[in-house]
């Protein structure tokens, strides 16, 4: 876990918003190849690492997103400042103080806040709390001398550029982890573990194993496509949400029954409970109302597969999240179970 731990944060502090994930792509690559287990990349920028099993007319796959979300510079505004468009599904006072760094297209980097129009209580009074948090009414403060939008032009930021919003990792000394981008960076390690875990033990899996790392996850097509041909059946690994009428923690994986898209395969989570069960996993049974994942992705897309959804419980999902070590732990003991059993 020391191992795990160590890697997911260096992952958490690589940016990576949908459309823009090729260094922290690089960087899974490259622990997979560590690992000497044979990488490809699809044209989407996806990644697909694949351990041979005993069995090879048929193969699993297993799924995790390294997208996350973020901004893009939506427009200059005539003071200088920016107004963003979101990467990614989040409510806007999650992101407000937050502090942001904006990548010009030729790879110069400049900090910035987000805040409100009127982000002052000295000059804004009660404004300042009556002001709706949307779109409109946030905007960027750059590090820089600006005052117009041609002082902003002239450092080389344009629209389109990326905003990475600072993940402000923390390890604590109890075992959680609070960060942005849990979701699914938490599920990445998690994958990781599984495929370390083989390969230390020298393991062969039941079936040729893929570990596909999406890219596209947080808009809806990570997985619409390149899921390996033999594929018969797919396991997505992507947070769990804990909260009022929920029954997932931030230390059990959770196994998925429902979520918007509908039903997860029955015979399939079936045999997922009963695994946790028989190896003694901390696990919890959810249904999540406002959620989808890669595969929901891969069955829209017509993928003729039986799907299943685990993953690690990630408390405030899509604003400041947190997990714990041993949710990522039986995580990665459920996904060998799966693979080995």
């Amino acid at each position: 876990m020391k191992y795990l731990i160590e890697n997911l944060e260096k992952l958490l502090r690589i940016p990576s918003p949908t459309g823009n994930t090729e260094k922290a792509v690089a960087f899974v690559e490259e622990r997979f190849k560590e690992l000497n287990i044979p990488t490809r990349r699809t044209n989407k920028g996806a990644l697909i690492a694949t351990i041979q099993g005993k069995n090879k007319d048929k193969e699993v796959t297993l799924s995790g997103h390294v997208d996350t979300l973020g901004g893009m510079v939506k427009e200059i505004k005539g003071n200088g400042k920016l107004k963003i468009t979101q990467l990614g599904g989040y409510v806007w006072n999650t992101i407000e103080g937050e502090h942001v760094t904006i990548e010009t297209m030729d790879g110069k980097t400049y900090t910035g806040t987000i805040m409100t129009t009127k982000a002052s209580s000295h000059v804004h009074g009660e404004g300042t709390k009556a002001i709706e948090r949307n779109a409109d009414n946030m905007e960027i403060r750059i590090d820089e001398k600006v005052s117009s939008k041609q002082d902003t032009l002239r450092l080389g930021i344009n629209v389109g550029d990326f905003v990475f919003f600072d993940p402000r990792v923390v390890i604590t000394e109890s075992g959680f982890i609070k960060s942005r981008h849990l979701d699914d960076k938490a599920g990445v390690i998690s994958l990781l573990g599984m495929a370390k875990y083989l390969v230390e033990n020298n393991i062969t899996p039941n079936y040729t194993t893929n570990f596909f790392i999406s890219t596209y996850e947080e808009v809806g097509h990570g997985a619409s496509t390149s899921i390996p041909e033999k594929t018969f059946e797919f396991i997505a690994v992507d947070m769990a949400a804990p909260g009022e009428g929920q029954t997932s923690d931030e230390f059990s994986v959770t196994i998925c029954a429902k979520d918007s898209t509908g039903p997860y395969d029955y015979e399939l989570r079936k045999r997922l409970i009963n695994l946790a069960k028989e190896n003694n996993i901390n696990h919890q049974i959810d249904i999540y109302p406002f959620y989808g994942s890669d595969g929901s992705a891969a069955l829209r897309a017509g993928y003729d597969i039986k799907v299943g959804l685990i993953g690690p419980g990630v408390d405030a999902s899509h604003s400041f999240e947190r997990t714990h070590i041993e949710a990522i732990d039986n995580t990665i003991k459920l996904g060998i179970a799966y693979l080995t059993k």
